[in-house]
């Protein structure tokens, strides 16, 4: 009765064309197969091991009114569907509608698990599949995985969000970090999958501190919700390059944080320069070293964003992987206000 990986994650949009042109023609995705239902269409893009839904029309546009483009389904593959929906709903879940049949339980905000077997066919069951004449996967694309899922809660809730996610569908908590900037701090709780295939990244604002980027997301999305979409690569520097050419929008790094990064990883001295070129951020733990750079939001209401990931030897979050995205975010708010 637990989660063993994501099998898919599903975008709701209200431009379906835009946002598959982003992830085919910026990110290297490829266009798999496209349904046509009633009262939607989809279209499933794959590149390495991940599954995206694009899905727009008149059937999700109570979800769009509410939070704009987003993510609206995080699909999980489970050992017994059954018995992780029991588990689910004593953990607080509700039965839900999956965005197109199926077993699906609630998670956060408006945001559904649809529940499919470990042994399922990859195509996500419930529509009607046409193959697309393009590749099944493009060759030499840079994302291997989803590394991991950031969710951002409300205020107070974030307790609460990881021992659901414990209890419902037997993830762990991996890591936890609290994080002030100025007047500002955000709660983080890592939790993941026994299998390491579904991590989810739990972050939200502390209620007692100043209003700041995290309250801006939940005000723009109406509520809780995906912030971002951590892609795994293996090779950073070669795919910001590409993706930046491709049109991607990446946050900027202060020139000084490359200026202090070789005294605060001597292993990377070599690469500094790379790094600084790319606006690429680096992190280290006991393990091993991470890189990592955010994109902009390219969605009207500038909530969803990606990430960029490459791990070597990290296995974890560190202080500065988490403080880094939220002081890159602030930088940009201050900005544009």
């Amino acid at each position: 009765m637990v989660v063993q990986d994501i099998a898919y994650v599903e975008l709701f949009t209200r431009d379906k064309l835009a946002a598959v042109d982003h992830f085919t023609s910026a990110l290297g995705f490829t266009r798999i197969a496209d349904s046509v239902e009633v009262d939607r269409s989809s279209i499933l893009l794959g590149q390495g091991d991940v599954q995206l839904v694009v899905t727009s029309g008149r059937g999700i546009w109570k979800f769009l009114d509410e939070h704009g483009d987003g993510i609206a389904d995080i699909a999980f593959t489970c050992d017994d569907v059954a018995a992780t929906r029991d588990a689910a709903l004593l953990a607080g879940a509700r039965d839900a509608e999956s965005p197109r049949g199926g077993t699906a339980v609630t998670g956060f905000g408006s945001v559904v698990h649809t529940l499919v077997p470990a042994t399922a066919d990859r195509m996500p069951a419930g529509r009607n599949w046409i193959p697309s004449t393009a590749p099944a996967r493009r060759p030499g694309g840079h994302v291997r995985l989803l590394d991991h899922v950031a969710v951002c809660l409300a205020g107070g809730t974030l307790e609460e969000y990881a021992d659901f996610y414990q209890k419902g569908f037997g993830f762990s908590r991996f890591y936890s970090e609290y994080v002030a900037v100025g007047g500002q701090a955000m709660d983080s709780v890592v939790v993941r999958s026994a299998t390491g295939g579904a991590t989810f990244t739990l972050v939200a604002p502390d209620p007692a501190k100043d209003p700041g980027q995290l309250d801006s997301f939940l005000e723009r999305n109406g509520g809780p919700g995906v912030q971002h979409l951590a892609f795994l690569v293996d090779d950073i520097t070669t795919a910001v390059r590409e993706f930046r050419d491709r049109g991607v929008d990446f946050l900027t790094t202060p020139d000084s944080y490359y200026d202090l990064l070789v005294e605060r990883f001597e292993g990377l001295r070599g690469i500094v320069d790379e790094l600084r070129d790319t606006q690429v951020l680096a992190d280290r733990d006991e393990w091993g070293h991470l890189l990592q750079l955010f994109s902009r939001s390219p969605y009207e209401r500038n909530t969803l964003f990606f990430e960029l990931i490459q791990r070597q030897g990290s296995r974890g979050f560190g202080s500065s992987n988490i403080r880094a995205l939220y002081e890159a975010v602030e930088r940009e708010r201050l900005t544009a206000g």
